[in-house]
């Protein structure tokens, strides 16, 4: 029995450092040396996290897990190159030591470095987007393709060109100097902004919200800010991120409930957060506006109002208007249908919202069930039902599911009161 429970401690051990640093350390490997491609990279790592078990039964857990690792992956590293007799020392004339390199907080400069560093301008955007996800937030691909509004098949296939190019044209993913560190600023706050989201609505495992998402997002935005590597649209996107974190407490009820933001209790918003939020947006003030300032401004007209009902929902389907035309993102279409339902434009957010049927949404939980909501609030009891069903079996969280069966119950109770 207690074997069994030291194995299964190991094991734990084992599975969270793989969750937090294996896209890091496949990262690191690329630093380490441009002789090692992308496929060579993850090779090693997968075979280092595979060792790690026996040695750690036999020995134990290492007082720094990712260290251990980080040393095993460079041994091996260091073989294959001497093999190939390609090795040239990195650390030579370098004080920074193996146990130094890898820190155990998932929030350190470190992640930060490798966001710049996959940013590189010789793989296009959405690439340099897709292998930051992968390799260094390491968020699986069936969540890169949900965020991006790709498939599967085509996230796989962008990683495999990727590789290729990577090895082909051999592209040496390290940080940029301190000039080139700005020029890569689109791509780092697109990435951040992915990530955040991610956090406060995964699209896959365990969690309906991963907290440490949310809050890795918010403090290297924050590093951006304090170090000076930041811009207007920086600010904006802090400011968002705020704001949405305000609210995040309150999305589950004591009972462990999901809540729409109808239902959710305003006097429990973070109000210190909210502050902060205000003055990061007033911060971000500048000539050009971004895609992060407009949804900020949303944001903070939804925390500023006192009730869902004396929302400015008016000027929150301009600024949607605003916003949809720089960034004609299908979520954003989605959440522009339902403000035109509350700002009274039905007939306008209906047709908005049908017309997404031929996107990818009409697989996607979100999308039938602002469709059945809107339907239930309309007296339309059929096609409400309808969509909230089929919501519910789209979607693999059983808060979500919850949800749905609490807004079927609250409806046949309604129906049962009719006289």
């Amino acid at each position: 029995m207690s074997g069994n429970w030291v194995m299964s401690n190991e094991q734990q051990a084992l599975d969270r450092l793989h969750k937090s640093h294996y896209g890091k350390m496949v990262t690191a490997m690329l630093q380490f040396s441009r002789d090692i491609d992308l496929e060579m990279a993850e090779d090693i790592v997968q075979d280092a996290f595979c060792s790690a078990l026996s040695m750690w039964k036999e020995k134990g857990i290492p007082e720094n897990p990712s260290g251990w690792i980080y040393t095993v992956c460079r041994h091996t590293a260091i073989n294959i190159l001497k093999r190939k007799k390609k090795f040239i020392n990195p650390f030579e004339n370098n004080d920074q030591t193996i146990e130094t390199y890898f820190y155990e907080s998932a929030f350190d400069d470190e992640q930060l470095r490798l966001l710049f560093a996959c940013a590189n301008p010789r793989l296009t955007a959405q690439t340099q987007v897709v292998i930051t996800l992968k390799y260094v937030v390491n968020l699986r691909v069936e969540s890169i393709a949900r965020a991006l509004g790709l498939t599967v098949n085509g996230i796989d296939k962008l990683l495999v060109r990727a590789r290729q190019k990577i090895k082909m044209e051999n592209i040496f993913l390290k940080e940029p100097s301190a000039t080139a560190l700005q020029s890569r600023l689109p791509v780092v706050h697109k990435i951040l902004y992915l990530i955040f989201n991610e956090g406060y609505k995964a699209s896959s495992g365990k969690e309906l919200i991963r907290y440490e998402l949310c809050e890795e997002s918010l403090l290297m935005t924050k590093t951006l800010l304090d170090k000076k590597i930041s811009d207007a649209d920086t600010s904006a996107l802090y400011a968002l991120m705020l704001f949405n974190s305000a609210r995040l407490n309150t999305r589950f009820t004591a009972g462990n409930q999901l809540t729409d933001l109808e239902e959710q209790n305003r006097s429990q918003w973070n109000t210190g957060l909210i502050a902060l939020g205000n003055y990061n947006l007033r911060q971000a003030r500048s000539e050009g506006v971004s895609s992060y300032h407009y949804e900020a401004a949303i944001a903070y007209l939804h925390c500023r109002a006192k009730s869902f009902e004396t929302t400015d929902w008016q000027t929150i389907v301009q600024l949607y208007e605003k916003l949809l035309a720089i960034e004609n993102n299908l979520f954003i279409q989605l959440n522009y249908g339902i403000a035109l339902y509350y700002a009274s434009r039905k007939e306008q957010a209906f047709s908005t919202l049908h017309s997404l049927q031929k996107t990818f949404l009409k697989d996607h939980y979100l999308f039938h069930t602002a469709l059945g909501k809107l339907y239930l609030l309309e007296g339309d009891r059929v096609k409400g039902k309808h969509y909230l069903l089929h919501a519910q079996k789209l979607t693999q969280f059983k808060a979500e599911k919850n949800f749905i069966e609490n807004l079927l119950k609250r409806e046949q109770e309604t129906e049962r009161s009719i006289p």
